[in-house]
């Protein structure tokens, strides 16, 4: 356990899986909160799920939130069915470019943003789409800006919102994302069949509607814009990095690649795509999508928590209102927990029989009441696009020069830097 200051505030980081798990686990009425940064504020007014305080209104949302999503098909095969139907369009749009040089991120985006968004709005857009490409890439940026400096001088500085500076780009990108969803919705509004909603937002308005004698709703427009916008964030950008980040391991790892797209075709051949079902008679496959996440690590120090009332933790005393992270980088490299712990190599998560096991301290997505609300659709994605694009393509480095940073960059999330690779088609190759 580590303590650090950010300003004035101290904030706890916790370095071990058995101390994440105490806290977030055992302790979890104590550790459930959301500190109040003010950036997160002044852009969500504390409506919506991921940054909401631990309360009412979050059980709330939360709760309707799953519900939907499960009668729409999350964990069920029509999610799966639409991960496959956009594998088809992501592969096909990828190899466009075959044998020539290219940057995959905004078909990987446009793929996965899709999922999402047919859940949420009822809709795919298409990858030409000049108005989602524009949305999507402002989603990035969003993304960046705000875990930037600008983003995090603001949180120790609050009042500078009120001056100009690169953090109202942060407002101006947020007015932007709230603007599709408020169109979305007004769309929907004018279409809506009481009988049969076909979307999460019908079934959000449906509820508006049915809780508008309840005191203690928290069901309003603003909730509903700021779950929708807080659903449509996680369940683009995360998977997609993790996507991107996937591509360079499997390229910088040709061994992995190959011997992925070895097993596939020896269990499922060229032409039928993977299930869900197909994970046991695929561990290496299915161990390797594991590991991309392992390496990737996509939130080093997990989205922050807060003690909602004076706590302990192994005896120390922690004030209400202690900011906690957890350590993901330590608890993902740990050597008393992991085979090979600073090497990419899916025979972490394989036992001594080949076949595929999760050791403990594989916690991306977080552990407790505030465990990540996609967990379930970001695992259908990951192993369902991997393995079809293992399947069907070779994935290479262009011949022309580029340093990959293996660090990356840091902003909410650790994306990838910007890069190129080649596609050649499987099938035209065997």
């Amino acid at each position: 356990m580590t303590t650090v200051y950010l300003g004035k505030k101290p904030s706890i980081i916790l370095n071990t899986i058995e101390l994440a798990k105490e806290a977030f686990v055992q302790n979890a009425s104590s550790f459930s909160g959301r500190p109040p940064l003010p950036l997160l504020i002044w852009v969500t007014e504390g409506y919506g799920i991921i940054i909401a305080p631990f309360g009412h209104s979050w059980r709330q949302q939360r709760r309707f939130a799953l519900h939907t999503l499960r009668n729409f098909g999350l964990g069920k095969k029509s999610v799966e069915d639409r991960v496959l139907e956009e594998s088809r369009y992501l592969i096909a749009e990828m190899l466009k470019a075959e044998g020539k040089s290219m940057d995959p991120q905004h078909d990987i985006q446009n793929a996965v943003s899709n999922i999402i968004c047919s859940i949420m709005f009822g809709e795919r857009f298409d990858y030409d789409n000049k108005r989602f490409s524009y949305l999507l890439k402002i989603l990035n940026n969003h993304f960046m800006l705000t875990g930037s400096a600008a983003g995090q001088i603001l949180n120790l500085v609050p009042f500078i919102k009120h001056f100009p500076g690169p953090h109202q780009k942060i407002m101006q990108n947020f007015t932007e994302l709230l603007g599709f969803i408020r169109d979305e919705i007004k769309e929907h509004k004018e279409t809506l069949d009481p009988n049969s909603p076909r979307d999460f937002i019908d079934a959000y308005l449906l509820e508006i509607e049915k809780q508008k004698s309840n005191e203690g709703s928290t069901f309003h427009e603003e909730n509903m814009v700021m779950s929708a916008l807080d659903l449509f964030l996680a369940g683009t950008d995360t998977t997609a990095n993790t996507i991107r980040w996937g591509l360079i391991y499997l390229i910088q790892n040709s061994d992995v690649q190959e011997r992925c797209h070895e097993e596939i075709v020896r269990v499922l051949g060229y032409d039928r795509l993977p299930s869900m079902d197909d994970r046991d008679k695929l561990p290496y496959t299915y161990a390797t999508v594991h590991e991309i996440q392992r390496c990737a690590n996509i939130a080093p120090l997990g989205v922050i928590h807060e003690t909602i009332r004076p706590t302990k933790l192994r005896g120390y005393d922690f004030p209400q209102g202690t900011m906690v992270m957890t350590n993901l980088a330590a608890i993902f490299s740990d050597k008393e927990h992991w085979k090979h712990p600073d090497t990419f190599n899916p025979e972490n998560f394989l036992d001594e029989n080949g076949n595929f096991f999760k050791p403990e301290s594989f916690i991306a997505f977080s552990l407790g009441p505030r465990v990540c609300l996609g967990e379930t659709l970001a695992r259908t994605e990951l192993f369902l696009y991997i393995t079809s694009l293992l399947q069907r393509i070779q994935f290479s480095w262009p011949p022309e020069p580029q340093s990959i940073d293996m660090d990356g960059i840091m902003g909410v999330f650790h994306f990838p830097q910007s890069f190129n690779i080649i596609c050649r088609s499987r099938d035209t190759k065997e």
